[in-house]
């Protein structure tokens, strides 16, 4: 094979010293030029050849020659790949086409050259028409704004929730990174609303319309879910739910949790004790009834109470302890217990159906 490699493709003997240079810069622009022509014709052992001969030879000549020879290795389907992976770790003139384009280089290749070099690199690689989570992870991590802007914009691009939670993060400062995350139709329920948080009001009309309608109404409901939960966690976070709702669980199992224990519970304003236990009573999450029961509109919290057979007695006593002793005004209350008895179960029912495609979800 070393016989054939310097009678069929170079003779290597030839191109030493000085008076050799203009000779390596054509020997590379010829065997790069031949083997792109030639490559889905090759068999294993030829393409074996060319990569020896490539790999030898792209060491020998300038930075201009290497750029030709990765122009022509970059859109190949099949290719030496010794020598695109020794091209893709080049500096960037040369690089770039390789780390943009080829599909020779495997995702352990690309996370090696984005732990390695810098943001350039970095940026071309965030440009591929397909990126992995695993290579994402990396380009969001290691990458500067700009190389965050071109990932978060790349719809080919895969990525995971931590990746996508560090962007929506970054993207509070950045206009851009926003606008370039609301293009993306990937993001999930969570993932919108915590966008929406912080995205300014440029970037939330946008998001707005450019959705159909049912998508409009779904970010913002998301928006205001995000307000709410950002307001209502200073609220909540003097309150300890987790022991609330073992106490609870442990008066279920003796058969003590009723609308007589909550309605104790209230009159001692016991916030979290209330909680978990009208939690248990409507069968929802201890999390989420918490911020139901702290937001400054108490309306779906009545509805939902008069839909599970509340007395109106005991939604009064909820609606003037904890949070709400400080966030309702009396003029909210009197309205709150208004709509509770003005409604019917049934009513309130078919309002808690609705919600569970819209607001709940």
């Amino acid at each position: 094979m070393t016989e054939a490699l310097k009678t069929e493709l170079v003779n290597f003997s030839e191109l030493t010293g000085e008076a050799g240079s203009a000779r390596r810069a054509e020997l590379a622009r010829h065997v790069a030029t031949l083997f792109a022509l030639t490559s889905d014709r090759c068999s294993d052992e030829q393409v074996d050849i060319y990569d020896s001969v490539l790999l030898r030879l792209v060491d020998m000549v300038e930075a201009e020659v290497r750029r030709y020879v990765a122009e022509q290795m970059s859109s190949l389907r099949r290719g030496p790949e010794e020598t695109i992976r020794r091209l893709a770790d080049d500096d960037i003139e040369v690089a770039e086409p390789i780390l943009v384009r080829s599909t020779v280089l495997r995702d352990t290749d690309l996370i090696k050259i984005a732990e390695k070099r810098g943001n350039t690199h970095c940026f071309a690689i965030a440009q591929r028409e397909v990126l992995s989570e695993e290579v994402t992870d990396v380009l969001v991590r290691k990458g500067d704004l700009k190389v965050k802007r071109k990932v978060a914009g790349n719809e080919g691009a895969s990525l995971s929730d931590a990746s996508l939670m560090v962007l929506i993060s970054d993207a509070a400062a950045d206009a851009t990174l926003q606008l370039s995350l609301s293009e993306r139709g990937d993001l999930a329920e969570a993932h919108i609303a915590s966008l929406v948080a912080v995205a300014s009001e440029e970037v939330r009309k946008k998001l707005q319309a450019a959705g159909r309608e049912e998508e409009a109404v779904r970010l913002d409901e998301a928006a205001d879910v995000a307000a709410q939960h950002m307001s209502n966690q200073y609220w909540l976070g003097r309150y300890d739910f987790e022991t609330a709702r073992s106490r609870v669980i442990l008066l279920a199992k003796r058969g003590m949790v009723n609308e007589a224990a909550l309605r104790r519970f209230a009159s001692e304003d016991r916030f979290a004790e209330a909680v978990a236990t009208f939690s248990w009573l409507v069968r929802a999450g201890v999390e989420e009834m918490s911020h139901w029961m702290v937001r400054p509109n108490p309306e779906p919290f009545v509805i939902l109470a008069k839909a599970s057979g509340f007395s109106s007695i005991t939604i009064s006593s909820l609606l003037s302890i904890g949070p709400w002793r400080h966030r309702l005004t009396p003029e909210v209350r009197s309205e709150s217990m208004a709509l509770f008895e003005r409604m019917t179960i049934a009513e309130a029912k078919r309002k808690m159906s609705h919600w569970t495609s819209t607001v709940l979800n």
